[in-house]
């Protein structure tokens, strides 16, 4: 059958501009069909034409289509001739459950016209179901003293039709021992109990199989069965009893998953494992069980959900150890709470506006659902703030976005449109959801960068090519206006040095590393990028870039003292023998080029002839005593000291030191000259260095000698006359003459001699007066007459000079001239000077 509709006066209409623009006409009406469930796809509902008082080309000619509440889509309307149809196997029990009076509530909407339509339809039940157990064995365990009478509940089947197709009667197939009694309870459901007919004998027969059929009344009737097992057992004549055999509860549904609800109580008088009580669902629907918990051990029932159902009906057993088991009811009433925050489905939108558009312009169909019931799903919608747009609602929960002003993109060019949804609950709930909304413009925006400056940062020696970093600038505008270009403008350095290192992406703005970068050549670099749309005229902007070069690991540190030896000898350090614990011997000085903690150095003793006797420093480099010396020691220590960095990886170095055990460098030579030298590495270091220190003896005697000459030459060379004469004149009777710390004891007498430069032969005649300080008298006497004999040739060309040593008087003179010496007393030799 089906209600004919009843519509109202279409409204007024308004011309909209742009895609969305349409004539909204309002009109409601109800129809109502009754059909069975299950029926097969294609089945005739009704004819929606005749019913509504729509002629076939109206339904044809526009766009018209059904639109359901928050289900699945049941039923197709064809066009051509305004039939409904079955789209899809409808299953009364799946859609409505245990409800008497199954609804599938749905609109049409003639979307050119604008109308809606209510449309119901009523699902009726078939037999479709048969009746089931929840298990397709049941054990049952009696003890063989159980009197005649005894009654024990049997399993409960389950069927989810509805009245005369629904679980109508229980059979038992035929025994001696049991019959049924099947009961009805207050709530209308049958339950079957087995009574005890004959008593059990546990020695004559242990175990008893029994067949339970629950049958309903359909069209047509069908049945379901369980096998029962009784298993007979000894002395448990007492079952669990509840405190009470119907439980009534009123909980929220905003309860927290897990939350106690209820908890079940049963006592069995019996002991032992008789009197254990085990708690469990004797009859309760899918949907029940998958929501609420009971504990087998505590009888605690937890989880619920309110949306799912508002009452919930159940039927639970206690059964201790022995089988005996008694029986409760559980009526759970859900108070709704208003938990459900109403949803907001966007049915048409238009993303993009032009600013020139007229007020009224139709922007999104929105259409507002809340789950919760009576003032908790009743809904308000409304836009945040106060922009160019409002809402106006259509019918029932839609709305419609419309322009409300005209709309200026230099004043805003994005909008972000929040719908708020309310609800009336207490406390109410709502829901946004956010409707971006462009205005399409020209190209009046340059690119934008998310900062006015960068500062980056790459480690030195990173491999050419590697990224160095990424770029992004933004522009509004659309397409081409907003495409962007990166470039490398300028910079602090020339444009060569920037091509040569650097390069961007033009694309991406992602800056790459043409070549390695060296810490310790360059530290920084700065530049300019220019980021530039594809609009006509183009507009760009330009950012600052600093890129920071990052010290690596990339040197070892380098050792300033002791320097290492050209030769391939090491240092030598002096440690007196009287030196106390803490004694400074020396001190290792190291550099390292790079920076940060990658210069941090530290120094590590790697190698000593004896171990214990000296310590090193970790960061100052230090040498010092540990202990005191003792005559075992080695008079040459041997130390391998290593210079560590801390870069990852470290790098080092290394450098030996030896330590001789001596008060001074005298004591030092004649402890080394009295060391025998074992074929071993620390006797070589000691010949060699013997060696060095007689090396530098013999060039130090060798420098006096040679600068003693100098200096009497120098001296010899102030005597002599330019015109070829030589008067020796008096001097000091005593001179000190200082040579780099070697002193000389000189007395030198000097007398005046003439040569003639015409004869072959000269005479040189001393007077008495100027040797009276060594000779005596007698002696000057006689040496008056000495004469000696030169070559005239030669007399310019040879030195002369007078020394006077010890009381001897000494005359050198050239190899090639022949000194005589006349003397009453006897003669002196002279000796020649080379």
């Amino acid at each position: 059958f089906a209600h004919k509709p009843r519509t109202t006066n279409p409204c007024s209409n308004s011309v909209l501009c742009f895609v969305l623009a349409m004539v909204w006409e309002a009109a409601s009406g109800q129809i109502h069909y009754l059909i069975p469930e299950e029926m097969e796809k294609g089945s005739f509902v009704g004819d929606i034409a005749k019913d509504l008082g729509l002629s076939v080309k109206e339904l044809s000619s526009g766009d018209t289509r059904i639109i359901s509440r928050g289900m699945k889509q049941y039923f197709s309307l064809d066009l051509r001739n305004g039939h409904l149809f079955i789209k899809e196997i409808i299953d009364r029990e799946q859609i409505c459950h245990q409800v008497e009076k199954c609804l599938l509530n749905f609109e049409i909407l003639v979307k050119d016209k604008v109308k809606f339509f209510m449309a119901k339809v009523e699902i009726t039940d078939i037999n479709d179901n048969s009746p089931s157990f929840p298990v397709e064995e049941f054990e049952l365990t009696i003890a063989e003293n159980s009197g005649l009478g005894a009654r024990f509940l049997l399993p409960g089947a389950q069927d989810p039709d509805l009245g005369t197709n629904s679980l109508q009667s229980y059979h038992l197939s035929s025994n001696i021992h049991f019959s049924l009694d099947v009961q009805t309870g207050v709530d209308g459901i049958k339950y079957a109990e087995l009574v005890l007919e004959k008593l059990l004998d546990r020695e004559e027969q242990k175990v008893h199989r029994l067949i339970l059929t629950a049958a309903d009344k359909g069209e047509p009737a069908r049945s379901g069965t369980v096998e029962i097992r009784v298993a007979v057992a000894d002395v448990n004549d007492n079952a669990p009893i509840f405190s009470k055999s119907l439980y009534e509860a009123d909980v929220m549904e905003n309860m927290l998953k897990g939350s106690h609800v209820l908890t079940l109580n049963a006592t069995d008088l019996d002991e032992g494992i008789n009197s254990k009580v085990m708690y469990s669902f004797r009859k309760i629907s899918d949907k029940a069980s998958k929501i609420f918990h009971l504990d087998s051990a505590t009888g605690q029932i937890s989880e619920i959900d309110f949306e799912e159902c508002a009452l919930y009906e159940m039927e639970v057993q206690a059964r201790d150890g022995r089988g005996l088991s008694g029986r409760a009811n559980i009526l759970l009433a859900i108070t709704d709470v208003n938990d459900n925050a109403p949803e907001i489905a966007v049915t048409s939108l238009t993303n993009a506006v032009s600013e020139d558009c007229p007020e009224g312009t139709v922007i999104a169909l929105l259409k507002v659902i809340d789950r919760d019931s009576e003032d908790n799903g009743l809904v308000q919608c409304s836009i945040f703030g106060n922009p160019p747009f409002h809402l106006e609602k259509t019918f029932d929960n839609y709305y419609s976005l419309v322009t409300g002003r005209t709309l200026d993109r230099e004043d805003v060019s994005n909008y972000n449109l929040t719908v708020i949804a309310t609800d009336k609950g207490n406390p109410p709930l709502s829901t946004t959801t956010t409707i971006q909304l462009k205005i399409l413009d020209k190209n009046d925006n340059p690119p934008t960068f998310e900062k006015r400056s960068y500062i980056t940062s790459i480690t030195e020696n990173t491999s050419a090519g590697s990224s160095v970093l990424t770029l992004k600038a933004t522009d509004p505008d659309w397409e081409m206006n907003g495409k962007i270009t990166y470039s490398i403008t300028e910079g602090k350095m020339s444009y060569s040095y920037f091509s040569s290192c650097l390069s961007i992406n033009s694309e991406t703005g992602v800056i790459y590393a043409l070549r390695s970068f060296d810490y310790e050549e360059i530290q920084e670099i700065k530049f300019v990028v220019k980021a530039q749309d594809g609009g006509s005229p183009p507009l760009s902007s330009n950012v600052s870039v600093t890129l920071f070069i990052l010290d690596q690991n990339d040197n070892a540190p380098q050792i300033l003292y002791p320097s290492p030896p050209t030769d391939g000898s090491t240092g030598i350090e002096l440690a007196p023998r009287s030196s106390e614990p803490g004694y400074l011997v020396t001190k290792v000085v190291a550099v390292d080029a790079d920076s940060g903690q990658n210069a941090w150095l530290s120094y590590q003793l790697i190698k000593a002839t004896e171990p214990g006797l000296f310590t090193l420093g970790l960061h100052t480099g230090e040498i010092r005593t540990a202990r005191f010396f003792l005559e075992k020691d080695a008079l040459k220590q041997s130390l391998v000291v290593l210079v560590k960095d801390n870069g990852q990886p470290p790098m080092s170095a290394s450098v030996t030191i030896t330590v001789v055990l001596a008060d001074n460098i005298p004591d030092m030579l004649t402890d080394l000259g009295t060391i025998s030298a074992p074929i071993s590495l620390e006797s070589d270091l000691t010949f060699y260095l013997v060696t060095a220190v007689a090396f530098v003896s013999c060039l130090f005697f060798t420098f006096l000698l040679v600068l003693l000459v100098l200096r009497l030459r120098k001296w010899r060379h102030s005597q002599l006359c330019d015109t070829g004469s030589v008067n020796l004149n008096g001097v000091p009777v005593s001179q000190f003459v200082g040579i780099d710390g070697v002193r000389a004891f000189l007395q030198t007498y000097c007398h005046e001699f003439s040569l003639t430069s015409g004869s072959r032969r000269s005479q040189i005649f001393f007077p008495i007066e100027s040797c009276t300080n060594t000779l005596t008298g007698h002696q000057a006497s006689q040496i008056s007459g000495l004469q000696f004999t030169a070559n005239d040739s030669n007399i310019n060309k040879e030195e002369q000079s007078c020394e006077q040593k010890q009381g001897g008087l000494h005359l050198l003179q050239s190899p090639s001239q022949r000194v005589k010496h006349s003397s009453s007393q006897g003669g002196r030799c002279l000796e020649n000077f080379r």
